[in-house]
C-alpha cells in the first residue's frame, strides 16, 4: 500500500466547498445562461414530436438518396424508421434524436470557431489540446456531478454533458483539416492579394469540408454514445428505456432501445458519411481540372 504522506480531506473539503459556494451564489446565473440551450433542446424535440412519421421518414430517405445517387442507403434508412415504429419507440427515437441534434449543433458553433483558431496559432494549440484532452478521457460520470449540482436533474445537465463528449473531435478535424491545406495553394492565394479572412472562407474551409464533416460525423456518434448516462440525469429517450431495461432486468426492453440506438446511429452515420464522400469526390475533381 502506498504510504499516507499527505491528509487529502482537507484539499477533498476545500473542492466540495467551492462547489457548494459557486451552486449557491450563481446558479441562478448559469440557468439562465443554459437556457437557451433548453429552449433548442425543446424546440427541436416538439418539431420532431408533431412532425407525422411518415413525412420524417421520407425526409430522411429522400436525404439519403441525395446523398448517394443510390438505392442501397435509401432503403436501409426506410427498413431501419419502420423498425423503431414497430418496436413502439418512435416517440423515444425522436426525444433521443433531439438531444443528439441539440448538441450536435450547438458543438458546430463552438469548436468549428475553435478548430479555426487553433489552425491559426501553435500557442493556442498548446493551450487548448490538453483541455481536450480532458474532455476525452475524464468519466463523463465526473463531470455530471457538477452540472447535476448547478442545474439540478433534467434536460440541461444531460446536453452539456454530451455537448462536453462530443465536441472534441471536431476541434481537432477542424484543426487538422485546415493546416492539411496545400501550402501551394495558399500561395497562390496570397498572390491574388486575398486577406486572411478571404483564405479562410474561400479557400481553407471549402477545401477541409470533407475533414470538418468527418468531425460532424464523429461528434454525432458520440452524441448517441452518451444517450444511456443522459438519461440517468432525466434525459429521456432510448436511453431511458435502456435504464429501465436494467433496473427491472428486461433484456427485451434494453435489447430493443439499444437496437434503436443502433439504427439511429446508422442512418446519421451513413448519410454524413456519404455526404462527406461525395463532397470529397467534388473537390478532388475541381482540383484536377485546376
Amino acid at each position: 500500500m502506498f504510504p499516507e504522506l499527505i491528509d487529502t480531506k482537507p484539499l477533498r473539503r476545500a473542492v466540495d466547498d467551492a462547489l457548494g459556494w459557486v451552486v449557491t451564489n450563481w446558479g441562478g446565473a448559469f440557468e439562465a445562461a443554459a437556457r437557451p440551450l433548453l429552449l433548442l433542446l425543446n424546440g427541436i424535440e416538439a418539431l420532431l414530436l408533431a412532425t407525422p412519421w411518415w413525412l420524417i421518414i421520407g425526409l430522411l430517405t429522400a436525404i439519403a438518396w441525395l446523398a448517394t445517387r443510390r438505392w442501397t442507403l435509401p432503403a436501409i434508412v426506410l427498413v431501419s424508421l419502420v423498425f423503431l415504429g414497430l418496436m413502439e419507440l418512435w416517440k423515444d427515437a425522436m426525444s433521443t434524436t433531439a438531444l443528439m441534434l441539440a448538441a450536435t449543433l450547438t458543438a458546430i458553433v463552438l469548436s468549428i470557431p475553435m478548430g479555426v483558431w487553433m489552425s491559426r496559432s501553435g500557442r493556442v494549440r498548446q493551450v487548448i489540446t490538453p483541455v481536450l484532452d480532458l474532455m476525452q478521457t475524464l468519466p463523463s460520470f465526473v463531470y455530471l456531478i457538477p452540472t447535476v449540482m448547478i442545474f439540478g436533474p433534467g434536460k440541461i445537465p444531460a446536453l452539456i454533458a454530451t455537448i462536453v463528449y462530443a465536441a472534441p473531435p471536431l476541434v481537432r478535424l477542424t484543426d487538422l483539416g485546415l493546416r492539411s491545406v496545400d501550402p501551394a495553394i495558399m500561395e497562390a492565394s496570397r498572390a491574388f492579394g486575398t486577406n486572411p479572412t478571404q483564405r479562410l472562407l474561400g479557400v481553407q474551409i471549402p477545401l477541409a469540408l470533407p475533414t470538418i464533416l468527418a468531425g460532424i460525423n464523429q461528434t454525432t456518434m458520440m452524441a448517441l454514445a452518451m444517450v444511456v448516462i443522459a438519461s440517468m440525469i432525466g434525459a429521456g429517450g432510448l436511453g431511458y428505456q435502456v435504464l429501465q431495461g436494467i433496473g427491472r432486468l428486461e433484456v427485451s426492453r434494453g435489447l430493443f432501445a439499444g437496437l434503436g440506438i443502433v439504427v439511429l446511429a446508422i442512418v446519421f452515420d451513413r448519410i454524413t458519411q456519404a455526404f462527406g464522400k461525395q463532397l470529397q469526390a467534388r473537390i478532388g475533381l475541381s482540383e484536377t481540372r485546376a
